[in-house]
């Protein structure tokens, strides 16, 4: 041992850590985006975390075509009519696999200017020539090629190149995007067994080695209505990293549910009945643009999250939507009472109401209820609170693991756990929590194999469903007629 003479100093570990902050309410979104209008397109199959409504355009184009490029309504809906971020969003749409070959045709040019109106063109494939089966244009040299606000392809005559000034027509020869040819299995993905890349909603694992971001909701609007995407989407959530635990937002089809009372019944058989799901139906629309229920609930739960300083405690339902309407796939109007929405809720879905404050969110319920009471797995607001706390110890004492078991750990784990609840509870995000380290709970041939079990008990707040009055008459007060 060194020889020592004089006064040292020396430091121990702070007896109390504080919490890692998580995202409570970071969607991650999969689907399908026009990559070939994006500016710097993001690499197919790869989680990109966007906080603007123009990041996510530079990654992942736009186009009012909803239909075939399901993650656009999302951007719109995120970022324009909720204005909350950020957003983690995965393309599945694969330009060099989904894409069709468009034979040589005829272009009319007029003033030097020819438009494809084609959507969905690769510009890196374009070919024009001036004949059928002439030489190829240089472009460049002889015209530019460029999209305009219409996702179409404008082709401009460059003066000094080989198209002559008159030229009434070109000939072009392009490949194009084709979204039909994306199919379930694609936003389901998988594991390359060869190359270990992961595809789809495998790629859920990602963000947060990507990021260091929690996952706190999975999304796939326009996919989230088949059955397998929602199972394995309901799998993904569930299991994240084999550390931290979500919830799925999925949404009825209209088609196969176009009326309220049809809803449980396709929900029940579906297998729609997880604690950790969001049942929508049915869709809402703003204006003459349609959007899934999913897609603007997760707006809401952001936004109301932010409100509440990122913690999930309150639900979702009873808060604003960005719509006019309630409606089936193609336009057709739902028009639900308070006694059809309750209805709908009693099943474990949510829906959206318009009777006091305009069109809202209407439901607490996840997609376990009504076969499942239990409030932590009934009550979306109070699921979302086991996992959060859950997701938040996991990141708080990661740092602790493989310290050596001792009562200053023991100590440590369960004072820093119990000066967090209960600032939680002193702000009535929950009603009160504790941590214990039990006896009973870790048996000495656990201890010894290195394993430490600690008891947490919590309760947040359950949502106010049911609000009663008890109203009276009171003939006493007729006293008051004498005065």
């Amino acid at each position: 041992m060194t020889y020592k003479h004089g006064v040292y100093v020396s430091e121990v570990p702070t007896s109390v850590l504080p919490p890692v902050r998580t995202s409570a309410g970071l969607p991650v979104v999969f689907g399908t985006a026009p990559v070939n209008l994006a500016i710097d397109p993001a690499p197919v199959n790869t989680p990109k975390l966007c906080y603007t409504y123009a990041e996510a355009i530079k990654y992942f184009g736009y186009s009012s075509d909803w239909a075939n490029y399901t993650l656009c309504e999302f951007i719109k809906s995120h970022f324009a009519l909720f204005n909350v971020a950020p957003v983690v969003l995965v393309n599945v749409l694969d330009p060099a696999v989904h894409k069709t070959a468009v034979p040589e045709a005829s272009v009319a040019m007029a003033n030097g200017i020819a438009t494809i109106t084609a959507k969905g063109v690769l510009l890196s494939s374009l070919k024009v020539r001036l004949t059928a089966g002439g030489a190829d244009l240089v472009k460049g040299t002889d015209y530019t090629a460029a999209f305009d606000e219409d996702g179409q392809v404008v082709i401009t005559r460059i003066s000094t190149g080989s198209i002559p000034a008159g030229q009434t027509s070109v000939f072009v020869v392009y490949d194009k995007l084709n979204p039909s040819a994306v199919v379930a299995n694609d936003i389901i993905g998988g594991v390359d067994a060869g190359t270990g890349a992961y595809t789809g909603l495998e790629l859920l694992n990602k963000v947060f080695p990507l990021f260091r971001l929690v996952p706190g909701m999975v999304l796939a609007p326009g996919w989230s209505h088949d059955p397998t995407v929602a199972a394995v989407m309901v799998a993904k959530a569930s299991n994240i990293n084999s550390h931290f635990k979500c919830i799925a937002l999925t949404d009825v089809p209209t088609s196969a549910a176009d009326l309220y009372t049809k809803v449980a019944a396709w929900k029940n058989t579906n297998n729609y009945t997880s604690a950790r799901q969001a049942v929508c139906w049915p869709k809402v629309k703003l204006g003459d643009e349609e959007y899934h229920l999913s897609t603007q609930l997760a707006g809401v739960i952001c936004r109301t999250d932010a409100e509440n300083d990122d913690i999930p405690y309150t639900s979702p339902s009873n808060k604003n939507l960005q719509a006019n309407s309630a409606v089936l796939a193609g336009g057709t109007e739902v028009a639900l009472g308070p006694d059809q929405a309750a209805y709908l809720n009693g099943g474990g879905i949510i829906t959206a109401l318009n009777f006091v404050g305009g069109w809202k969110a209407w439901g607490n319920r996840t997609g376990a209820y009504p076969a499942i009471t239990d409030p932590k797995d009934a009550f979306l607001p109070v699921r979302r609170m086991f996992d959060w706390i859950a997701n938040t110890l996991v990141l708080t004492f990661w740092q602790k693991v493989d310290y050596p078991i001792s009562r200053r750990l023991v100590e440590t784990v369960v004072d820093s756990a119990n000066i967090w609840l209960n600032g939680l509870a002193a702000r009535e995000f929950i009603l009160g929590g504790r941590v214990e380290f039990i006896p009973d709970e870790n048996p000495e041939t656990d201890l010894m194999d290195g394993i430490i079990r600690f008891h947490v008990y919590v309760t947040p707040p359950s949502p106010a469903r049911e609000i009663d009055f008890i109203v009276e008459y009171d003939p006493q007060y007729l006293a008051a007629l004498f005065g």
